[in-house]
């Protein structure tokens, strides 16, 4: 019976779903946050010392952290990001901030407001500045200068008079900024031409008033930061920058707009293929993965996250877990139609034979992602927050989402042919013959995976010995996120030479072999140097490129106890991970296939270190990235892969001998093996586009993706599953047993797996 009321239903939920995300999109889109790397900022982490070397206690982190906030508010820069880290630091990230230079000097001030005697005697200090006191101005000869007004006209009265005191030639008020007990003195600063202190005015007479003049030789902007840093109070600390980075305006506009485009071509090609291979199941795919992609964004917006290349790459992620989910469903309806059934009977079972592996693959992942968000650090916790929230919603569309719509046209009885999955009737057999999926041929019957294992194992055993030597000899590439040092990237309207800029930078003073061209149009160029710049020579060294290139350049400089966290947290973020997927597979199947996990991720890992290692590619943060984006395929590659396996062991009542073991290992893998190849090629896509058309910042990424992606497919099938196959041979042999089905439950249903 045809039930036209369903196709109605669909089109009107279809049409709404567009109509609200068409009508609200611009305004969405309009609130998204963007990152350093996404639209230019300041980006700095401050390790935090007290004055007097006491603790560093939570009352005195609040204290910097509100008079920063106080401070940045003097830019006007929309949604600044202070946060406190740890027990004593605290990292403020500015985006889209164009005086980069001047935000910088202005937040470390510690601008220790006092007034003294040429003795260094103090006579007054910042709490007799009433609040929001200083100002920016003129004097009568047009000079800028900075007024203060002050709280007790009285007692600038007796300071004045103090100063008369001393008598001629000693009758000197000295206004000082960030005064430094035992080290700082009149005496010593007076004779320089640059002395330390803001100004020394000549008293004459008694001065019973609140208003006060500071005169000096200051341009415009700095009475502006003067101002605005008295007004938002001394810190109560010193702060040491130990890791920082500036992205100009030019690179972030570049990098955001080159990676949306080959990110947008990229998912068009994905949509073409869905609807070609997959008909029906690709067309709901395409409205899953449209509606998937708004929520993030909307998600993003209502929790006030930020959006950068690394959450990129997570969403990237996560559009492959989505599409990775509707392929799943759709294999496993096509299997159900070629066996015989109905199209509203393939759709039931295979949408609930496909829900176990999805939530197995995803739950997996979402353990890696919150031991990341927990364990990680700045871009490191952006990627694990993208992809939690990626992995929450790809459950919610393109499982629910996409079986509801899905449902709603395959049980309106229009869509029986199974043409509209992608079956030909000719391969669709009858119900009759009473065959299972097991018993279904495949494109890749002729592969004998098992058969084959010990030249698998062989092939890694040499890749991995291999790979010790090169990353013995040539070492990792390490950027400047793993060691301390400072990297800065030019950008100018012309196609740069090597030899021009290495030239350019010795002339400046800053002296670098290590000078790469970059970009397609060979305009950037990025130096490197084992040094980190103190806060002078980054904006010493920003303006001069700024006045000969026209762009302001890209900064980062790290400490060397920076890069080392980075490597520690990296490391215990994957060994707790490989703990936790360990337990997990345990309960959910059994711990052999734990193992066989494990070993492939390691292997994944260690093939791309020894590429990049092999290829010079620089390992820096988005690297890591990289690196867990491969994490997270390669488990959810291996649980679907396992999933199978589990589910045709479950069909047999008992199997006696490794031959039977061994077809049906190999049987899985074959009928796994199309939805890995198509799951795989789809993200592919996306890869090689963000390769050909994206950032360079985030070609190095790209890379070891599309490495990763293919070693992961490979691991998957050719490692875990033959480790497993391994191991429960030998077990096997051990006991003298054979493998029995285990009545364990499935995913959404009160049956067992069987």
């Amino acid at each position: 019976m045809k039930l036209v009321n369903r196709i109605i239903t669909f089109t009107l939920i279809v049409l709404l779903l567009f109509t609200g995300m068409g009508t609200t999109v611009q305004g969405v889109l309009d609130k998204v946050k963007l990152g350093l790397d996404l639209q230019g900022g300041f980006e700095v982490l401050y390790e935090v010392e007290t004055l007097d070397g006491s603790k560093v206690t939570p009352s005195v982190l609040a204290d910097t952290n509100a008079a920063l906030n106080r401070r940045v508010n003097a830019f006007g820069v929309s949604e600044p990001s202070i946060a406190i880290e740890g027990e004593n630091r605290i990292r403020v990230q500015l985006a889209g901030l164009d005086d980069q230079s001047s935000a910088r000097e202005l937040l470390s001030s510690t601008a220790n407001l006092t007034f003294r005697d040429v003795d260094d005697n103090l006579l007054l200090d910042g709490t007799d500045l009433k609040e929001g006191g200083a100002n920016a101005t003129f004097d009568d000869r047009n000079q800028p200068i900075v007024t203060l007004t002050l709280k007790d006209a009285t007692k600038f009265a007796e300071a004045t008079q103090h100063v008369l005191d001393m008598g001629p030639g000693k009758n000197l008020l000295v206004v000082w900024l960030d005064f430094e007990e035992g080290v700082d003195s009149y005496a010593a600063e007076a004779g320089k031409e640059e002395p330390k202190f803001a100004s020394a005015a000549s008293v004459s007479q008694v001065l019973n008033t609140t208003n006060v003049m500071i005169q000096g030789s200051f341009t415009v902007e700095e009475t502006k930061s003067l101002a605005s840093v008295l007004n938002s109070g001394s810190l109560p600390v010193k702060l040491t920058e130990i890791y920082s980075t500036s992205v100009g305006a030019q690179f972030g506009e570049q990098a955001l707009t080159s990676t949306v485009f080959a990110g947008v071509i990229g998912v068009l090609i994905i949509f073409v293929f869905m609807l070609l291979y997959y008909r029906l199941p690709g067309i709901i795919a395409i409205i899953t993965l449209t509606v998937f992609t708004y929520l993030v964004l909307v998600v993003f917006n209502g929790i006030n996250a930020v959006l950068t290349l690394p959450g990129i790459a997570a969403v990237v992620l996560g559009i492959g877990m989505a599409v990775d989910a509707n392929i799943l469903t759709a294999e496993r309806i096509r299997e159900e139609l070629r066996v015989g059934h109905s199209a509203k009977e393939a759709f039931k079972l295979g949408s609930k034979q496909s829900l176990s592996a999805i939530v197995d693959a995803q739950l997996t992942t979402l353990l890696v992602a919150i031991v990341l968000f927990y364990f990680g650090t700045s871009s490191v916790k952006g990627f694990a927050t993208t992809l939690i929230i990626t992995i929450l919603l790809s459950f919610v569309t393109a499982v629910w989402g996409s079986r509801m719509l899905l449902g709603l046209l395959v049980n309106s009885g229009y869509f029986d042919n199974p043409v509209w999955y992608g079956i030909a009737k000719s391969k669709q057999h009858k119900l009759e013959e009473g065959l299972k999926a097991l018993d279904l041929t495949t494109k890749f019957d002729r592969l004998d995976f098992v058969g084959h294992r010990r030249k698998f194992y062989a092939f890694s055993l040499i890749i991995l010995v291999v790979g010790v030597v090169i990353i013995g000899i040539f070492r990792l590439n390490l950027g400047i996120d793993f060691l301390s040092g400072t990297r800065v990237e030019i950008l100018a309207d012309r196609e740069l030479v090597q030899e021009e800029m290495i030239d350019y930078l010795e002339g400046m003073g800053f002296t670098s072999e290590d000078v790469i061209i970059s970009g397609e149009e060979k305009n950037i160029a990025v130096a490197r140097y084992k040094d980190e710049f103190s806060q002078q020579e980054i904006l010493d060294l920003k303006a001069q490129v700024k006045a000969d290139f026209n762009h302001e350049p890209s900064v980062s400089a790290v400490s060397s106890t920076v890069g080392e966290e980075l490597v520690k947290n990296a490391i215990k973020a994957l060994v707790i991970s490989a703990i936790g997927i360990i337990i997990y597979v345990a309960i959910r199947f059994e711990w052999r296939m734990g193992v066989g996990t494990i070993i492939s991720l390691l292997h994944d890992v260690f093939f791309i270190v020894a590429i990049f290692s092999l290829l010079r590619l620089e390992v820096e943060i988005t690297f890591v990235a990289a690196v867990l984006t491969i994490v997270g395929y390669s488990i959810n590659d291996t649980i679907v892969t396992f999933d199978r396996i589990r589910e045709n062991v479950n069909h047999q009542e008992k199997i006696t001998t490794k031959e039977e073991l061994a077809n049906i290992v190999n049987k899985s893998l074959r009928q796994t093996m199309g939805r890995s190849v198509n799951t795989v090629l789809t993200v592919i896509i996306v890869v090689v586009a963000l390769i050909f058309l994206g950032a360079p910042s985030i070609q190095n990424f790209s890379i070891a993706l599309l490495i990763g992606l293919v070693t992961g497919m490979y691991s998957s099938i050719c490692i875990a599953a033959q480790i497993w196959y391994s191991l429960k041979v030998r077990e096997m042999s051990k006991t003298g047993g054979g493998v029995v089905k285990k009545e364990k439950k499935q995913w959404g249903t009160d049956e067992p797996v069987v």
